[in-house]
């Protein structure tokens, strides 16, 4: 079964340090739709947001913190779901539908970020953070 749990966790992180590498290779065009969606400091965050992502993937992966790496992961798509994909502003009946698909992607991804931060997270592995 760890073989398993190994190849859930490559398969889970690829996307996201695919993502992360987009944000900085796609740099100008992430920085211009993250000003379209009016997401302020967009210059900055979006770099922000590419480290995270590749930060927590490799984390996720090599198992090195992985319980803060799929935080960090967690603590990128909830945002992003609700400022990038909010479809309910949407109204053509197309842009809705394709929003409402990456609404529900990133929360299920986030939902499953946060089952792993659960199973990776210890008293040894999170000192400070889950007991005062």
């Amino acid at each position: 079964m760890d073989i398993i749990f190994i190849v859930g966790r490559i398969l889970f992180g690829v996307i996201f340090l695919a993502s992360g590498i987009g944000h900085f290779a796609a740099r100008e065009a992430m920085v211009g739709y993250a000003q379209y969606k009016k997401l302020p400091l967009a210059s900055v965050l979006v770099p922000v947001s590419g480290l995270m992502l590749i930060l927590g993937a490799v984390s996720v992966v090599a198992g090195v913190y992985p319980a803060y790496g799929a935080l960090l992961l967690a603590l990128f798509l909830l945002p992003t779901a609700f400022i990038f994909h909010n479809f309910w502003t949407e109204t053509d009946a197309q842009a809705k539908m394709n929003s409402q698909i990456q609404f529900n992607k990133d929360i299920s991804l986030a939902g499953a970020a946060l089952l792993l931060f659960y199973v990776f997270s210890t008293v040894e592995d999170l000192p400070g953070l889950l007991l005062p």
